[in-house]
């Protein structure tokens, strides 16, 4: 197979032999690389004004003319929309088309977009550009195009599947992610998109990512369906050392919970576009870790050699969890990470960043491995990630999960049999599974609970749930100093054999 070299992104390149060609992700690798021998470039802005300085609002009002979809006169069940520049998407991406014979520039053009109330002349918008792109694909009717996928900013990137809305976000790579020094955002600053064959299931994408420490190419093969998947291979090259590499970073909302209710009254039990962070380790073991919107930035790390995957969860989807018919929390996706191939020794890693609204992401979660690869020498990181409502597949079918955390008040029933509180703060978790609802109701399981030096463990009790046909755990504990956090951990065996999930847990600082 003859490959076809990159020259020159305004170059179009065409390529008509007797023989074949391809364009690869060893095209893109290869200017990647190339780009992380030199320092690095930083983009400039092209924005006037008053494309710059526009509120929220006003970006909204640039849509792009649904009429020119881009195939949209092709036999492709595949379309795609292009995002305008304004606000913070202040400097333009390339956009690049891979036919059976060449590859060629998608140039801007202003008649792709209306403008609504958005004041401006032809000359300051001729030389604009694209901000990014969307996915279009008939994935709930045949007959109608739905927008899947987005690539807008950075390096970031949302998917869906069938019935889903958009939630939580993937993101190419994460550098020094809550790092004192402040995080590095890389960008994705070219892309080539692959023209589908009439009858092709997935779309294939490729992208070259710049930083001042990174470089990296990345091909995307997304496939939607009732989960859509969305394959990833990155070859990242590293300009100078970076103190934390975030490997497959995922980007969500937690707000509040069940296990950490508002502070305010409002109608919602929730609101979060994630309530829990899964990780099934090398060795088997699967982690459980609610979810905190706390009042400091927490960073809690887990040690796993060749993870088997790790994602942000909605655990949950019944409506009456959430209440919102406007923003539909109950639709909104989890996002799962399957590395393929070993990915060594390193941890995940969970970041929680206070927010004080719904509009804020503010958790972030990725793997970090335990030895970065040295300036200029190449990573190669492959896995698949799934967008899906299906958190029941998010398990070994052999252990119980945790369907539910919910956090209350500690009280200790009187002989009058009315509830004293005592101080304490109790944890209700409830297990459930399919293997552990065969088991008969008086099967004695019994709680393995740990807690941190910051706290002391008043009550760990469990008994068997006749509504979700699985098993309660209650827990009830004293914090020590309000000021600092509380780690716990629980899970319930049946004699020596460890029966569910790790419940891992940490009690935000109170103060």
């Amino acid at each position: 197979m003859r490959k076809l070299r990159w020259v020159s992104a305004a170059v179009v390149l065409s390529l008509y032999t007797s023989g074949s060609w391809a364009f690869s992700i060893d095209d893109v690798a290869k200017q990647a690389k190339e780009m992380a021998g030199k320092s690095f470039d930083a983009p400039k802005s092209n924005l006037p004004s008053q494309f710059r300085e526009m509120k929220f609002a006003d970006y909204q009002q640039i849509q792009f003319n649904h009429d020119k979809a881009y195939w949209g006169k092709l036999r492709t069940p595949f379309k795609l929309e292009f995002y305008h520049q304004g606000m913070y998407f202040d400097t333009p991406v390339k956009l690049n088309e891979v036919t059976a014979t060449s590859v060629r520039e998608i140039k801007y053009n202003p008649d792709y977009f209306t403008f609504g109330n958005v004041k401006h002349d032809a000359d300051t918008v001729k030389n604009l550009g694209f901000a990014g792109f969307k996915v279009l694909y008939p994935i709930n009717h045949n007959d109608k195009s739905d927008e899947i996928a987005s690539w807008l900013g950075a390096s970031y990137f949302r998917v869906i599947g069938a019935g889903q809305v958009y939630g939580l976000s993937a993101r190419g790579l994460a550098i020094d992610t809550a790092l004192p020094s402040g995080e590095e955002f890389p960008r994705f600053k070219e892309y080539w998109i692959e023209r589908p064959k009439p009858r092709d299931k997935h779309l294939v994408i490729y992208a070259l990512l710049d930083s001042p420490r990174a470089t990296g190419a990345y091909r995307f093969v997304l496939w939607p369906g009732k989960e859509s998947k969305v394959d990833v291979q990155a070859k990242v090259y590293l300009r100078d050392k970076v103190g934390k590499l975030g490997v497959a970073p995922l980007t969500s909302m937690f707000l509040f919970g069940s296990h950490q209710p508002s502070t305010v009254t409002n109608f919602r039990p929730a609101l979060h576009d994630s309530n829990g962070l899964s990780i099934h380790a090398g060795n088997g073991e699967w982690i459980w870790r609610p979810l905190n919107n706390p009042r400091h930035l927490a960073v809690s790390t887990f040690t796993v050699e060749d993870p088997q995957g790790f994602g942000l969860l909605q655990r949950g989807r019944e409506f009456s969890h959430y209440q919102d018919l406007d923003d539909r929390y109950d639709l909104r996706p989890s996002g799962w990470v399957e590395p393929v191939g070993k990915w060594g020794k390193g941890h995940v890693e969970l970041v929680e960043i206070p927010t004080g609204d719904e509009t804020n992401d503010n958790i972030v979660a990725f793997w970090s491995p335990d030895t970065p690869p040295e300036p200029g020498k190449e990573m190669d990181i492959n896995y698949r990630l799934y967008f899906t409502r299906n958190e029941d597949k998010m398990h070994s079918p052999d252990t119980a999960w945790v369907k539910q955390t919910l956090r209350s008040t500690g009280d200790v029933k009187q002989a009058n049999l009315v509830r004293q509180p005592d101080g304490s703060i109790a944890f209700i978790i409830d297990y459930v599974g399919d293997e552990m609802s065969k088991l008969p109701e008086d099967t004695p399981l019994t709680p393995q609970v740990s807690v941190g030096d910051n706290g002391e463990l008043v009550e760990s009790s469990v008994r068997y749930n006749p509504v979700t046909k699985g098993w309660r755990l209650v827990l009830r504990v004293r914090v020590k100093e309000a000021k600092q956090p509380l780690e716990m951990r629980a899970a319930l065996a049946n004699g020596d054999k460890t029966l569910t999930e790790t419940w891992s847990y940490q009690l935000p600082a109170n103060e």
